[in-house]
């Protein structure tokens, strides 16, 4: 697996500035946290909660949690201190940044060339932290391919809905919800699935947003079913009531899981000399090739990553 196929079915967001969340959030059982250092922290706290965060990530613990440090955006005065300080002090204890209201690929190009200076200053393995651009505005969004080709290091694009809706006067508080009197589909398909494609064209993963409305389970399991029958890799939580919900919701069901798996056996075998060399066969009731193979492989990844194991594995048919 490599590092921008790495399983994102739940990414926590915690205060860079409240240590009994961070201590709180090592026995979760998400796919990544970020330690925020942006919208979650007050101006007058910034600079304490950087050495917070340098501390949380050096004392370990994380149980093989994708590790991540959300910086505050270009165009305020924390980024670049932001950038130098959690690197200096805790870079090979870092999977990745993550880069909020990216407007432009010269933005993710900065952190890209500042992380390539950094790695070398500090003896680090070159291109060993990654990134991730969050799309938050119609800018970004109309950029999102550009952006999403603009470096080797990025492994994913997030939706922040909040900074979205504000951007395009959608007149609505209910961040991920329907806008009211809009009656007629989902009023956030044709964003996603543009960031969506725009991953996909580079090989990168995409998340989609948080849902604030902690206590409605129901609202949760319905706007991320959406975004996970798009195609998405992930969604934001808020709250641990909130982390097995999303987690079974961007899992394969087992019997898609082994389905997809008996696909990519049956599908090896029958196309080796020993299957009849065939590009085209049955299993079950149902005909599989070369496309078929596609989508078992997509299905049979998101189930590896997700921990599920085999129950009903396929055997070749005996003469």
């Amino acid at each position: 697996m490599t590092a921008a196929q790495r399983s994102r079915r739940s990414c926590l967001a915690v205060p860079g500035s409240a240590p009994r969340r961070i201590e709180k959030a090592r026995g979760l059982s998400v796919d990544q946290f970020f330690l925020d250092l942006e919208d979650a922290v007050a101006p007058l706290a910034k600079a304490e909660a950087r050495g917070a965060v340098v501390d949380a990530l050096n004392a370990g613990g994380w149980g093989g949690k994708i590790r991540t440090v959300r910086v505050n955006a270009l165009d305020t005065a924390w980024t670049y201190r932001d950038v130098v300080d959690v690197v200096e002090g805790a870079g090979g204890s870092l999977d990745t940044l993550m880069l909020p209201k990216v407007s432009g690929a010269d933005q993710v190009r900065w952190l890209d060339l500042t992380l390539f200076q950094l790695e070398k200053a500090l003896g680090l393995p070159a291109a060993s932290i990654g990134i991730e651009a969050q799309i938050e505005d119609a800018k970004g969004l109309a950029e999102v391919d550009s952006i999403a080709a603009s470096s080797s290091r990025l492994e994913a694009l997030i939706f922040g809905p909040a900074d979205f809706m504000a951007s395009i006067n959608m007149p609505s508080l209910v961040v991920g919800e329907q806008p009211p009197g809009y009656d007629v589909g989902d009023a956030y398909h044709y964003v996603l699935m543009r960031l969506l494609t725009a991953a996909r064209a580079n090989g990168l993963q995409a998340v989609d947003g948080p849902y604030l409305q902690i206590r409605d389970a129901e609202g949760l399991r319905r706007v991320a079913g959406r975004s996970a029958a798009l195609g998405l890799d992930g969604k934001w939580v808020l709250h641990p009531a909130q982390v097995e919900e999303v987690n079974g919701i961007f899992s394969p069901k087992q019997r898609d899981y082994d389905r997809a798996e008996n696909i990519l056996d049956a599908y090896a075998w029958y196309t080796s000399e020993e299957g009849g060399r065939r590009g085209a066969a049955m299993l079950g009731d149902e005909m599989i090739d070369e496309a078929s193979r596609k989508m078992a492989l997509m299905v049979a990844g998101k189930g590896r990553a997700a921990g599920l194991s085999r129950t009903e594995p396929w055997q070749p048919p005996r003469d």
